[in-house]
């Protein structure tokens, strides 16, 4: 039997420590295609061409047929030209194409016909412009030329020729190539003709075939090869085409469908939209604590309309997160309804919506997740960004640059993203500016002593990308021109109009007293050549600061997760003390002293729930747990028991009361406790070795 001391150990730890329970994406073992029902193979097969390699992968990890029926209705949703319709003209089409294929392709060939050279090209382009046949030519093998028009947004020429031909007369057609083939494998007979000469190749051609002569050394008719020599343009073009109908689709909703399907409510995840989304990272002047503020904007929004308002409305679930690997350093969610006139209508639908949130983050590398759901046509888009909160420092140090299009001011007495004391600067995710727009920059400068305030300064770099003659100015601005304090904020605007239009990168630079560099920031934006931009209207919501202390208990929750407990304690602290009434946080508080064995302060601040009635069963659990960190058995017994009286189905309840039981000596009642716990959570293997030894001590008496 187990030792008595170990016994305690195993059971104090798990008293005083909940379970978290903590999402994971980690990636799925890929199946191989063989292995998949025929009905997903067919799938593969159809869309062989036109999925990207992520989408594939994607589609090779999913476990169940729900979940690959869900994928291929989102693959095909993607590649909707009319997405509020319900047609989707590109999958009729794509499979109209691919029958066609297996119809007329197969012949003369072992494979099926959307397999062969001629069925490839067909499914990726479509039918030919028209159709020059070579197959009674004498003295020319079996051979066709499809011509087509080529589409630029797909990185195609306006106009191009595909050769196919029976290589040695035989055959399935096969797709020529002028470099490998030659044009010496279009002639029945090419004896006498040196391999090289392509000229002499070209002539024969010429003689029998005129019009194919050309379209042997080039596949872009009208530009004629130099001496002869096929172009590498051809393979070039090649390349193109296959690439072609993988154009504009971003693989990123697919990732996004595997990492999400866990969060995201079924009816949402064929329905990826994407976003563009900005985070700034700002230590709060008045709490002194480093919030990320972010802006997610959808390039798709569905709204419905309520009648008896005669009001527009879309509604928004926003969870936000920090993550370091499978791990979740903070989560939160809030909903976002949206409400507006018809008259507003146009605008909403020009500009579309950005959704701004902040909330108080701790010192590390993290990976922000921003998940946003629209209910109304069940869309879900996602913004993922990797940052960085750095630790408090007294050496001087720069922000990222933040940049706005417009400034309002607010009251200070109200949180609100992007607001600094008074000010809030309104942001537009894309960083893109009208010429007729203010571009604000702010930065918050940390770090600064007396000296370095009274001689040192910010100088701002603006920089075009334009090759060749691109725009470049500086402007100084003195840190002595703004009270002094260890952290300022200092703002710029500039006048978009004086900037040509162009890709610009932003470089702000602290200077010390020598004018030595002592830190630098960049950041990117844009310069449109438009009058006016459709930036997004934000929807942001103000917390009053009165409720501050729902910060620092965030923050505390943070630290506490990652082992950062004296940090932690603090934070509970400075909550605790902004509202004692808080009860909540006191729940959360007290726990967290159990947790770190603090039995004592605990059940001091859990004596101001006694008479609470709501929080009756959290006083009896944290209460009991106390008591038996002490060693208070039948004091911790009488708490537990009448907790269990409240709500029975508690299993850290269960464990601590089986452990006390235990202590005492009524092992059939520690048995019933942890039967009762695994009933209710089979995956405790600690307690189930704990009652493997309860009961075989049991049989032994």
């Amino acid at each position: 039997m187990m030792k008595r001391s170990k016994v305690n150990r195993l059971f104090l730890i798990l008293g005083l420590i909940g379970l978290v329970i903590i999402n994971s994406w980690a990636l799925n073992a890929s199946i191989k295609e063989k292995d998949l029902p025929k009905k997903y193979r067919d799938f593969l097969d159809l869309v062989a061409y036109i999925i990207l390699p992520e989408e594939k992968e994607v589609f090779l990890q999913l476990t169940t047929d729900r979940d690959r029926d869900l994928f291929i209705e989102s693959f095909w949703k993607q590649r909707d030209p009319t997405p509020g319709t319900p047609q989707n003209e590109f999958r009729e089409e794509h499979i109209r194409r691919f029958n066609y294929a297996n119809k007329f392709f197969k012949r003369n060939s072992p494979r099926e016909g959307w397999r062969t050279d001629m069925g490839r090209f067909y499914i990726i382009l479509g039918p030919p412009a028209s159709i020059e046949r070579f197959e009674g030519t004498l003295g020319i093998h079996p051979t066709q030329v499809w011509y087509y028009y080529g589409d630029p947004a797909k990185g195609l020429p306006t106009h191009f020729a595909l050769v196919f031909f029976q290589r040695g007369g035989a055959g399935e057609y096969r797709l020529y190539d002028p470099v490998s083939d030659g044009p010496g494998a279009l002639l029945v007979n090419s004896q006498g003709i040196a391999p090289e000469d392509y000229e002499a190749f070209y002539e024969k051609i010429r003689e029998l075939a005129p019009t194919l002569a050309d379209v042997s050394l080039t596949r872009l008719p009208g530009e004629f090869p130099y001496n002869f020599q096929p172009s590498p343009r051809n393979n070039i073009l090649l390349a193109d085409i296959l690439k072609s109908p993988k154009k504009n689709i971003n693989p990123s909703y697919a990732t996004h469908f595997l990492e999400y399907k866990g969060l995201v409510s079924t009816e949402y995840m064929t329905n990826y939209v994407e976003s563009m989304g900005t985070v700034a990272i700002i230590r709060d002047p008045l709490m002194g604590i480093p919030f990320v503020h972010f802006a997610v904007s959808p390039k798709k929004i569905s709204l419905d309309y309520y009648e008896p308002k005669d009001q527009y409305f879309c509604n928004f679930t926003l969870n936000a997160s920090l993550r370091q690997g499978d791990n979740i350093i903070l989560q939160y969610q809030r909903n976002y309804p949206f409400y507006f006139d018809p008259e507003q209508l146009p605008r909403i639908k020009g500009n579309g919506l950005a959704i701004e949130d902040s909330f108080p983050g701790i010192e590390g590398e993290y990976k922000l997740i921003v998940l946003l759901q629209n209910s109304i046509g069940k869309e879900f888009c996602v913004y993922e960004k990797n940052i960085v909160i750095p630790p408090p420092s007294n050496q001087p140090r720069l922000g990222i640059p933040l940049l706005a299009y417009k400034v309002q001011s607010y009251s200070q007495e109200i949180h609100i993203p992007f607001k600094i004391f008074q000010q809030k600067y309104i942001v537009d995710p894309s960083n893109t500016f009208a010429v007729e727009d203010t571009i604000w920059v702010v930065t918050q400068v940390n770090g600064l002593e007396r000296e370095l305030w009274e001689q040192g300064k910010l100088r701002l770099v603006v920089r075009g990308l334009k090759a060749g003659e691109a725009f470049e100015k500086a402007y100084n601005i003195f840190l002595n021109t703004y009270p002094f304090r260890q952290s300022i904020f200092v703002s710029y605007s500039l006048s978009a109009n004086k900037l040509p239009p162009d890709y610009y990168e932003l470089w702000v630079q602290l200077l010390g007293i020598d004018g030595s560099l002592l830190d630098e920031k960049k950041v990117n934006f844009i310069v449109s050549p438009m009058k006016a931009v459709s930036h997004p209207i934000a929807h942001s919501k103000a917390m009053p600061l009165r409720n501050n202390f729902l910060y620092f208990f965030m923050q505390a929750q943070a630290y506490e997760k990652v082992g950062l407990l004296d940090k932690a304690q603090s934070a509970y602290q400075r909550g605790f003390n902004l509202n004692p009434n808080y009860k909540e946080g006191l729940v959360f508080f007290a726990n967290f002293l159990n947790k770190t064995k603090q039995f004592d302060d605990c059940l001091q601040l859990i004596s101001k729930l006694r008479d609470d009635e709501k929080f009756r069963f959290q006083y009896h659990l944290i209460r009991g747990q106390a008591l038996m960190g002490k060693g208070n058995y039948a004091e911790a017994i009488t708490e537990l028991e009448e907790g269990n009286r409240i709500y029975n189905s508690d299993t850290s309840l269960l464990n601590s009361l089986g452990y006390c039981y235990y202590q005492s000596g009524e092992l059939q009642k520690a048995q019933k406790v942890l039967q009762a716990s695994l009933k209710l959570n089979q995956k405790q293997p600690n307690i189930q070795k704990m009652l493997t030894y309860i009961e075989r001590a049991l049989k032994e008496k």
